[in-house]
């Protein structure tokens, strides 16, 4: 059963009242939830509250709460996603995956090799939708905001350059492990994904002359949507690996 967004003021007294249009028609007319039967909601302070339905008409649904507590369904670490953008069907998964592995957000960006060639008619509603839908079934603690689009360079500018990892298919200059050492804790981290034609040389040089970390996912040749799903996993991996290394690490008397 997913988990459906509301305020905090939705829940008072151990009951709680939803009336937003989107959520109520979803509950009630395309999962068709009868009363008695169990749903769960989660507010914007991210506390997950799991509910008895007690009542639900067209315009509101009523439900007991049956037990509330702080949700532990997120990253530890705030990782951010860049990502040319791909035509709607690869986009669109892409963004699912996106908020399946926990990024907090997504920038979409027009690379040399992009399918799309201006930002004009890009529709992040759209993919917003997506990474909404993707929040509920995944049960996260906190949504995915897909920002507008915006050109590479503003992107990096927003960022720490020790805190961006760069993706790419050749020309690589570090290993995951090593491109994350210089992180730290509670850091705003942005990976960078390239279309499917990859990046182009002027691309490649442009990371090179201003020294990014530049990774590669192996030898094999990934799909856009399944290069985020495995740099974003490496990426989350390598972090929790060094954050293990560091507790575990004698200290200094």
């Amino acid at each position: 059963m997913p988990h459906f967004f509301i305020s905090s003021n939705n829940a008072n007294a151990g009951a709680l009242t939803v009336n937003a249009p989107e959520t109520v028609h979803h509950i009630a007319n395309v999962l068709r939830v009868k009363t008695g039967e169990t749903v769960k909601f989660i507010d914007q302070n991210e506390i997950q509250y799991i509910t008895k339905i007690t009542g639900v008409s067209k315009k509101e649904i009523r439900a007991e709460i049956i037990k509330s507590e702080k949700s532990t369904r997120k990253l530890k670490h705030n990782i951010y996603l860049a990502q040319s953008v791909l035509k709607n069907e690869a986009q669109g998964l892409l963004i699912s995956n996106a908020a399946q592995l926990g990024i907090k957000g997504v920038y979409p960006f027009i690379s040399d090799y992009s399918t799309a060639k201006k930002t004009a008619g890009i529709r992040c509603e759209k993919w917003q939708k997506i990474a909404d839908e993707a929040f509920k079934q995944c049960e996260r603690a906190d949504k995915m905001q897909v920002f507008n689009a915006l050109s590479l360079n503003e992107i990096l500018s927003k960022f720490k350059k020790e805190n961006i990892i760069i993706f790419a298919e050749k020309d690589s200059n570090c290993k995951i492990f090593e491109a994350v050492q210089d992180i730290k804790d509670n850091s705003e981290i942005l990976i960078v994904i390239g279309p499917e034609g990859g990046f182009s040389d002027m691309e490649f040089d442009f990371f090179k002359n201003r020294g990014y970390k530049m990774v590669s996912l192996g030898n094999l040749i990934f799909k856009a949507p399944n290069a985020v799903t495995a740099g974003a996993a490496n990426v989350i991996f390598a972090l929790d690996l060094k954050d293990q290394i560091s507790q575990n690490k004698p200290q200094r008397q």
